[in-house]
């Protein structure tokens, strides 16, 4: 069984989302190789360090009309690839450009998009969320063609690159005509100076409707501050206004998987958990024992939000001290 793993980049550098999808590959093929492949004019950097991946190849999927994205020249370019290849699996991440070209590429193969999965179970069997996470599905491929997958992002948990000296990289040059391109994609997203990339940050400190009152945020904000962390919340603080909506989290927010997750007067509605579960570790403090965070929390605080987070950020700082 040969698995396939399509990369993405932004600013020269493989996308923390790739990485994640390749451990979800890597889980996936149980042991056998697992193929990386990278799209684009001059793919140099960026397959020297897909090399430091679990990879046992890199295909460099290399022609000039390929250096800005267009979802005519991936498609053609990857139906030629996995046409000459014939994986078993393709894995992708779940990003926005995925979602505009990879059901188009499964439909090339007469196959569909097994789209957002969070867990691939022995079969293999493919897990995904419905009704905002309320309800798990689980899918199986049974047609004869490659089957292709999107991984949510914080499913799976991205090992650390390390050198690889076995991997080969090797180039694949498509057929594709300048009259192959029919649409041009606008500028790549890109928010705003001011916006948190909260799916980036490894410590969070996320804070719910338990801190009652908009003047009480500086409490959470302390605990953040101590630890070097990001401050993240619940939706119904940023709906009040008392936190910038980019700091929502949740199935309306930003999904996030950092090392460290301490939720702070939150409930845990389900809305919430779909944003955190990506998480590895999760700290709640909460005064209600039966608080549905709690059914997900690694660690567990019954109490005070009050008497607890002045306590955690007067020995945070007298750690540091």
């Amino acid at each position: 069984m040969s698995v396939f793993v399509i990369l993405e980049d932004r600013n020269g550098k493989i996308t923390r989302s790739s990485w994640e999808a390749a451990a979800a590959a890597e889980a996936l093929a149980a042991g056998a190789p697992v193929t990386a492949v990278l799209l684009g004019a001059n793919t140099e950097a960026l397959a020297a360090e897909a090399a430091t991946g679990p990879f046992s190849r890199v295909i460099r999927v290399e022609h000039p009309l390929l250096a800005a994205y267009a979802s005519d020249g991936y498609v053609t370019s990857l139906h030629q690839l996995l046409q000459k290849e014939s994986p078993a699996q393709v894995v992708l991440p779940h990003t926005y450009q995925v979602r505009d070209f990879a059901p188009r590429l499964a439909t090339r193969f007469g196959q569909v998009l097994i789209s957002d999965v969070i867990a691939i179970e022995p079969g293999p069997a493919f897990v995904r969320q419905l009704f905002q996470g309320r309800m798990n599905a689980t899918y199986r491929h049974s047609a004869s063609g490659p089957c292709f997958i999107s991984v949510q992002a914080g499913a799976f948990r991205a090992t650390a690159p390390a050198s690889n000296a076995a991997t080969t990289i090797e180039t694949f040059v498509p057929e594709i005509a300048p009259a192959d391109i029919r649409t041009t994609a606008s500028a790549p997203f890109r928010a705003s100076s001011q916006t948190v990339d909260l799916g980036s940050a490894q410590l969070i400190v996320g804070v719910g409707r338990g801190i009652k009152d908009e003047s009480n945020i500086p409490v959470v904000q302390a605990l953040a501050t101590a630890l070097g962390a990001e401050l993240a919340a619940s939706r119904p603080i940023c709906d009040a206004g008392w936190l910038p909506m980019e700091r929502q989290v949740g199935s309306s927010g930003q999904t996030v998987a950092p090392k460290l997750y301490l939720a702070i007067g939150i409930s845990g509605a389900i809305q919430h958990l779909v944003g955190i579960k990506g998480s590895q570790c999760i700290v709640a403090i909460n005064k209600d024992p039966h608080a549905p965070i709690f059914e997900i929390a690694d660690y567990a605080i019954v109490g005070d939000l009050f008497e607890v987070v002045p306590a955690l950020t007067a020995a945070v700082n007298a750690a540091k001290s």
